[in-house]
């Protein structure tokens, strides 16, 4: 009889387990009145817009971005939000994500925290004198399938449109559905988050019920200049504003107290690092502000805490002949969070109204159809330094190093492959692309150490298996002298040469092939497989070694 894979009997009993658990608290009385609890507000139940919502996310990456085949690999340069002058980008990128992990990350979050936000608004309306199919707008059918998807789709937008940097990812709506559930159910906020982690074990264990780790090398930027902050900061504040429209519509009694909308907050911002705030320096440098982004995080607490539980009553009104009103006490607090909304906005607004660097790229480029791609290192970003601003010692006119990928037409500049990624890599698939098609340029590195003072190398662009030279390094010349002569190694776009400097004369020759040997200026260079060795009389020396990846 065959034996059941291992595997497979570990993902049968976590799903056992969890099924049995939930089972036993339901017998033990624990699931009567949660039934009750969701049909008061939400359709048989059950949060139809969260599901729709995340239903057309999981579309985007399966069908417009190319997940559906190729489920790790997604395309995505052309569907980030690079400027007003690419709609595509606006319209897709809040809704497209750079791989698997990440497209899970956001539906875990989008499955946890959107519940709350729709629990709070109702698929029936919670007004006073309104009837459920009294019309579209309080139709209960109406709400959950149509308005509540189409509020997700106009916050998207907003998070495309007033994000700074050509974001991609639902992360900025997460945030959103965050701020509305904040300020309605605060800790059931947080009680939210460790839901999604939860969810996130589950599913990590029914794909890799056992996992074998070994200590390795690894490329590692630092983990938050990876966090989109500010386009997370705003979706939140959005939220927020959403939510306090919707809480402060229904009794007072409904509200949370103070204490919990601040505690609330501050242990959301705290979990979601809301408080890396960090500036690109250029290269592969990033300057965290820490202790600025905790001074903002415990100002939006008491911020968010006053808008939600302020007073209703008048701090001062107006009667002009033609105008007249009246400003209540929890008005200061909301106009604060408007004033913070549009600071963290408007940046963004001369940024997008402004597209890429359009002179001419470094470097020999590949062309794929209306992308151009080239390798170049120490060049302005062609993005970042669009508009010049120095602050706090910091400028936007900063460098680059790496695969540069650039399209006129979509507005796109990118550094799609850092310097360092490649060298520690060799080999990088570089995928462009738009809807319905895909193409994959391969950015390649080989490269000699030598011997006391750095590398030579050469970058090549192409297919996996044709690649051609684009860009060589500066010669490298040898730390130490072998018999008053100085040894260089000068890539060439054919080979890599060996220079012997002595008494006023050069001399070179290629290197030589595996297993064989060559004297060039009284110097004897001979090749095993990785190796090149350097002998002189009776001293022989390793001078070269070949550049390996990971």
């Amino acid at each position: 009889m065959d034996v059941l894979p291992l595997d497979l009997l570990f993902r049968v009993a976590v799903v056992a387990a969890l099924a049995i658990s939930l089972g036993g608290v339901f017998l033990l009385g624990g699931g009567g009145t949660l039934g009750a609890t969701l049909r008061r507000r939400f359709v048989l139940g059950v949060p139809w817009g969260t599901l729709v919502s995340a239903g057309l996310v999981l579309a985007v990456y399966l069908f417009v971005q190319g997940g559906y085949g190729n489920w790790y690999s997604p395309v995505t340069i052309p569907f980030r939000a690079w400027s007003y002058f690419y709609p595509l980008g606006i319209l897709t990128a809040a809704f497209s994500h750079n791989g698997a992990g990440h497209l899970i990350g956001n539906l875990v979050g989008t499955l946890t925290l959107a519940p709350l936000a729709e629990y709070a608004w109702s698929h029936f309306p919670r007004e006073r004198g309104t009837h459920s199919f009294s019309s579209l707008q309080t139709n209960p059918f109406v709400r959950a399938f149509l308005l509540f998807p189409l509020a997700v789709f106009g916050v998207g937008l907003l998070t495309s449109a007033f994000a700074l940097g050509p974001i991609i990812g639902f992360s900025g709506v997460v945030f959103a559905f965050a701020g509305a559930a904040l300020v309605a159910y605060p800790l059931g906020t947080v009680i939210a988050l460790a839901a999604g982690g939860l969810l996130r074990l589950v599913y990590n264990a029914l794909r890799s019920p056992v996992l074998t780790a070994s200590g390795r090398p690894g490329y590692i930027s630092p983990w938050w200049a990876d966090i989109a902050i500010q386009g997370h900061a705003l979706g939140l504040l959005i939220g927020v504003l959403i939510g306090v429209a919707i809480v402060r519509a229904g009794p007072r009694a409904d509200r949370p107290s103070a204490r919990r909308l601040w505690l609330g907050t501050l242990l959301f911002g705290a979990e979601q690092s809301l408080w890396a705030v960090y500036w690109y320096r250029g290269g592969e440098t990033y300057v965290l502000y820490r202790a600025l982004g905790v001074v903002l995080v415990a100002f939006l607490a008491l911020v968010v805490a006053a808008v939600v539980v302020g007073r209703d009553d008048p701090l001062f009104s107006w009667d002009i002949r033609l105008d007249s009103g009246v400003v209540e006490r929890w008005h200061i607090a909301a106009g604060v969070l408007l004033l913070v909304t549009a600071a963290l906005a408007g940046p963004a607004v001369p940024a997008n109204l402004f597209t890429a660097d359009t002179g001419d790229l470094p470097g020999d480029e590949r062309t794929v159809r209306d992308y151009e791609v080239t390798y170049a290192e120490n060049v302005q970003n062609g993005l970042v330094s669009v508009i010049e601003v120095e602050a706090f010692g910091e400028t936007t006119a900063v460098n680059t190093s790496g695969v540069i990928v650039r399209s006129e037409d979509r507005g796109i500049w990118t550094t799609a492959v850092p310097k360092g990624r490649l060298a520690f890599a060799g080999q990088v698939p570089v995928r462009v692309g738009g809807i319905g098609w895909r193409q994959t340029v391969y950015a390649q590195r080989d490269g000699w150490n030598v011997l006391g003072n750095g590398t030579a190398y050469r970058v090549a662009l192409g297919e996996a298996d044709s690649a051609e030279i684009v860009y060589t390094s500066k010669p490298v010349q040898a730390g130490p002298q072998l018999a008053g002569r100085n040894v260089t190694v000068v890539p060439e776009t054919d080979q890599y040469y060996i220079q012997v400097e002595h008494e006023n004369q050069t001399l070179s020759a290629g290197l030589p092939a595996k297993n064989e040997s060559v004297t060039v200026g009284g110097l004897t260079f001979r090749r095993n497989r990785s190796e090149v060795y350097v002998s002189y009389g009776q001293t022989r020396l390793r001078l070269l070694t070949e550049e390996t990846y990971q």
